[in-house]
């Protein structure tokens, strides 16, 4: 089915509401979990899950301060100043990059229009012209796209695509500090996830334009404060690790048409008193990573609570598991009460032999 047959169905379960367009965060948080139909149809819908996640009565704690964005919008735009002046004088000085005259340009706002296909189509031209010139140095504001389960999602970044010695470059502008060389460890590995999705669809638009995709590099610079002032500092930050789980993870994404077909005609996510039985019409794969990255999360872990899924002990208990898919009945399964089928006879073996281990270390303790 194509993207413009599906158009009335995903307008259907957002219930007539625009769409909100996939960011670096959505797409590294769907493929850390890409079993997970009901993330995947809300996603493809472009479903605003906080405001459902509210409806239902199971708020999330996400997003930031309004401090915090202030203050990094802030930083962004001093580094952006005069034409990423002070970004080019980080590139040359702090990196001992060899830059040489510099041309900017800002693919925000194509002749006073914000619209994505002109904008898209004004990334095209100018990467492609700077690809076979050498002109252009800075790209502020590409945007971007990558296919996700059959759908194309729009990535409008505050990244800079900066072309050095033929190559091109992500460079990431992040408010978070680094302090005496170092930075939190989890706010670093978000930014390296969010980059190589930068990284990997510049690289497809790279291979569109008959380009080799490793003229985009796998190394990105990431500019943050340095030691809590407003002076930036530059890293270069290697995301191979991150594009080669991205990858993969995006191959393995059920293509999202096969996933509608399964689902009732008439299912829409619309406010109202059918609300939370449309949620659950749609399998979730719930596993406590998810309170990191999902803001459905918490409807989600008091429905897998309610029906003892397995999927609340963590994802490595899931999957040793294998088949079982509630507490119940791997308990059953454990104590003999329960007779395993033919392809659950190995993880019923394991179980028992599990329960006598702990009903012997606990006798023995007693």
């Amino acid at each position: 089915m194509t993207e413009t047959a599906l158009e009335p169905t995903l307008d259907r379960l957002r219930g007539g509401t625009p769409p909100r367009n996939h960011d670096a965060r959505t797409i590294a948080a769907l493929t850390a979990n890409p079993g997970c139909a009901r993330r995947g149809v809300m996603d493809a819908a472009g479903v605003d899950k906080d405001f459902l996640a509210r409806e239902l009565g199971f708020p999330s704690p996400f997003g930031q301060s309004q401090f915090a964005i202030t203050r990094g919008n802030a930083f962004e735009a001093q580094v952006k100043a005069d034409g990423c002046a002070e970004l080019l004088t980080l590139l040359r000085d702090t990196l001992g990059l060899d830059v040489p005259e510099v041309a900017y340009d800002d693919l925000e706002v194509v002749a006073g229009h914000e619209g994505r296909e002109l904008r898209h189509g004004r990334t095209r031209r100018l990467l492609a012209r700077a690809l076979e010139t050498g002109e252009g140095t800075l790209f502020d504001h590409p945007l971007l796209r990558l296919d996700i389960a059959g759908q194309t999602a729009y990535l409008e970044p505050d990244v800079i695509a900066f072309q050095y010695a033929g190559r091109l470059h992500v460079i990431e502008i992040k408010s978070f500090a680094v302090v005496d060389g170092q930075a939190e460890p989890e706010q670093v590995a978000a930014a390296a996830r969010q980059s190589a999705v930068y990284v990997l669809a510049l690289r497809r638009l790279v291979e569109e334009l008959g380009h080799p995709r490793e003229l985009v590099s796998h190394e990105v610079f990431l500019v943050c404060p340095e030691n809590f002032s407003n002076r930036p500092s530059a890293t270069p930050v290697d995301v191979r690790p991150q594009l080669a789980v991205l990858e993969r993870q995006l191959a393995r994404l059920t293509r999202i048409d096969r996933i509608l077909g399964e689902l009732p005609g008439d299912l829409t996510f619309a406010p109202g008193e059918a609300l939370p039985n449309s949620v659950r019409a749609v399998e979730a794969r719930y596993a406590p990573e998810c309170m990191a990255s999902c803001e459905m999360a918490f409807f989600c872990r008091d429905e897998a609570r309610a029906c003892g899924a397995t999927g609340t002990l963590g994802r490595s208990v899931r999957d040793d598991l294998g088949g079982v898919d509630s507490i119940p009945t791997a308990l059953a399964l454990a104590d003999g009460s329960l007779e395993p089928s033919d392809d659950l006879a190995e993880t019923a073996a394991q179980l028992r032999a599990a329960d006598r281990l702990r009903r012997e270390v606990l006798g023995g303790a007693a």
